[in-house]
């Protein structure tokens, strides 16, 4: 299968599959309960790789007004990732030295969970997030949010309006950019000469090896490895720096990076993912072309549980609604008739249904009531925490099951 759409970053025509994961709602659209009997639209989850520049990418069939100008996640409800953000802001605060009133930048500032680690070193902070009802909580944080979607002209107004940073930021939200090189743009004009970008993204080399395909939907447009965001960046003349190796999100990267003449060395940690990358054959199209049968028998793994638990008499819950789960409940046909509900902490959606499924999500404390015989996590990149959260289930010995990187049942 092709596509009339061209790679987002070179241009060149996609016509290369990485894996078909079929029709798929918006995983972010959650559905009101008196909306239960309505229509939602359904698109192709077809991801495709560029022959040319090896960017994994899916075509985009919403606009970014409409997926994330009233979004439904907030970053503060994970205990983990505050901690991540906490020892990040830190760390950056002393590598590079910043120091009172200098000005830390994030893209897609979300509820302000990252910035208010930096103002808490007495630094000026400015974060830019798109959706509305996210960016009015971290203002009333007292986080300096400007509610833009950022590229080249609102880069260049905040530019003058605040003046440049010493950092800026861009954490897991580069997979969400339809309009690439706008955004990078968007990003150079907010640095200092002298300044440095992080960028955090999972890593594509970690969805290859780990076959993470429920990271995959509509919200995320692009799927990164080192080979294409160089790539990418050395259009905007911009270099990697350093790099470091996180366990978040199922694994990920953070770049740093810095204009082309900056006089910082790059680190041997970049020779290293090279090397990694082209090791684990991301250089060739071979590998990505490999990965649909893999998804597949995935698929197969999961149902497997599914089927031999409903029909031994087992009732399986779910915890968490995140948008990766959205995929696999999608992608593998799993509704109320082998998932009963799932349990969120965010109480923005608690109370909906999952899109598609139509799974119902409840309060944390529905586990309790009903005592399900196994809890599907799917949020499993933070499976660590979620089992602390629910340590009470082991009281009437309810087990775990996670789908990534394999169909585990603890």
């Amino acid at each position: 299968m092709t596509t009339e759409a061209p790679c987002r970053n070179c241009g060149v025509r996609l016509d290369v599959t990485l894996v078909d994961l079929g029709m798929s709602p918006l995983s972010n659209a959650y559905i009101a309960p008196e909306r239960a009997r309505e229509m939602e639209p359904f698109y192709p989850l077809h991801a495709f790789v560029c022959r040319a520049c090896l960017l994994v990418q899916v075509e985009a069939f919403e606009t970014p007004e409409n997926i994330f100008g009233n979004y439904a996640y907030f970053s503060s409800y994970s205990d983990s990732w505050l901690e991540h953000s906490r020892r990040f802001a830190d760390m950056a605060t002393a590598r590079l030295n910043l120091r009172e009133g200098d000005l830390v930048a994030e893209a897609a500032s979300n509820d302000g969970y990252l910035l208010q680690y930096f103002r808490g070193h007495g630094l000026r902070v400015l974060g830019i997030e798109p959706a509305r009802n996210v960016a009015a909580v971290s203002s009333a944080r007292g986080i300096a949010t400007e509610s833009v979607f950022l590229g080249r002209d609102s880069g260049a107004r905040l530019r003058l309006e605040q003046g440049t940073a010493r950092l800026v930021i861009a954490n897991n939200v580069i997979a969400h950019v339809p309009d690439l090189h706008d955004f990078i743009g968007g990003l150079e004009s907010l640095m200092d000469d002298g300044g440095t970008l992080t960028v955090e993204f999972p890593h594509l080399l970690n969805l290859l090896r780990e076959v993470q395909f429920d990271t995959i939907y509509h919200e995320h447009f692009s799927y990164y490895s080192l080979i294409a965001m160089e790539n990418v960046l050395a259009r905007h003349e911009l270099r990697v720096w350093d790099i470091e190796k996180l366990p978040t999100h199922g694994g990920s990267l953070r770049l740093w990076v810095v204009r082309n003449a900056d006089s910082r060395v790059e680190q041997a940690s970049v020779a290293e993912i090279r090397e990694l990358e082209a090791s684990a054959g991301l250089n060739g199209l071979d590998t990505y072309r490999a990965f649909g049968p893999l998804v597949a028998a995935r698929k197969r793994d999961v149902l497997r549980f599914f089927i031999d638990a409903r029909e031994a008499g087992k009732s399986v819950a779910g915890y968490g609604a995140p948008a990766k789960g959205n995929t696999l409940l999608n992608y593998c046909g799993i509704g109320t008739d082998m998932l009963e509900y799932t349990v969120d902490r965010n109480p923005a959606k608690q109370g909906m249904l999952l899109p598609g499924s139509r799974v119902p999500v409840y309060a944390v404390e529905r586990l309790r009531e009903t005592k399900p015989d196994y809890i599907f996590i799917l949020p499993w990149n933070i499976r660590d925490e979620v089992v602390a959260q629910t340590s009470f289930a082991r009281t009437w010995g309810a087990r775990y099951v996670v789908a990534m990187p394999k169909v585990e049942v603890f």
